[in-house]
């Protein structure tokens, strides 16, 4: 009797281990599920994470990249602006220059005039080369109108005879050419550009040209008048 009870308790003992471990093994199965859906979902939080962080530094790439492209565009228009500054030097010493002379007294008033016609031919030349600048940033759309100064009436008593050789030789070249600047005349006279912007200014003054102002540098050209004085068989005299 006592045989039956023990193997009966030992089963009851044996039947509730099975279950136990059963059950605990349950319970790892479910743990590791647990675990394996928790790791699956780090594992698309981290991707998510890294594309993300990608995007950003790819993003850091461009801006970086702009800025860099905008320091050179900025390096270069210091660049542009020194070497703006740097002609302007030599303008600034040619007025300082002509403002000592004329301090110093210059009796001539033809002279004088004509070193301030200089100037205003240099400073004029100043003015292209900024015009010049600007077009590289942005493209002019549009020109200054031609316009024609208003002719001085030519003194008939003083026609050619009291003009020099190289003044009748300017007279004739332009008789014969048309409308010319004053680099274009320096090169026909061989004279500086000095002394062909006073020549011209005092044919110009005088009443023997014509002068156009809309554009830099100034045409010049033989006034009809003088044309016929020209063309007269002994056209150095009056």
């Amino acid at each position: 009797m006592v045989d039956i009870i023990l193997t009966t308790l030992v089963i009851v003992l044996l039947a509730g281990t099975v279950s136990a471990a059963i059950e605990y093994y349950r319970l790892i199965r479910k743990a590791q599920a647990e675990y394996e859906k928790a790791k699956d979902i780090v594992e698309d939080v981290v991707l998510s994470f890294n594309r993300e962080l990608k995007r950003e530094t790819e993003k850091l790439d461009v801006i970086a990249y702009k800025i860099e492209g905008n320091t050179s565009k900025i390096e270069a228009g210091i660049k542009k602006t020194e070497t703006f500054e740097k002609k302007i030097v030599p303008i600034e010493e040619k007025l300082s220059k002509v403002s000592k002379e004329s301090l110093d007294g210059l009796a001539n008033l033809t002279e004088i005039n004509a070193k301030i016609n200089a100037f205003e031919e240099s400073n004029s030349q100043l003015k292209t080369q900024i015009s010049n600048f600007d077009e590289q940033l942005q493209k002019l759309t549009t020109l200054p109108e031609v316009k024609r100064e208003s002719v001085i009436p030519i003194k008939r008593d003083k026609a050619m005879a009291a003009l020099t050789d190289t003044e009748v030789a300017v007279l004739e070249f332009l008789s014969a050419e048309g409308a010319k600047t004053a680099p274009d005349i320096k090169e026909k006279v061989h004279l500086s550009r000095e002394h062909t912007a006073r020549l011209m200014k005092k044919l110009y003054e005088e009443g023997y040209l014509e002068r156009e102002t809309g554009k830099i540098p100034f045409k010049y050209s033989v006034k009809k008048e003088m044309q016929n004085l020209l063309n007269k068989p002994e056209n150095t005299q009056v």
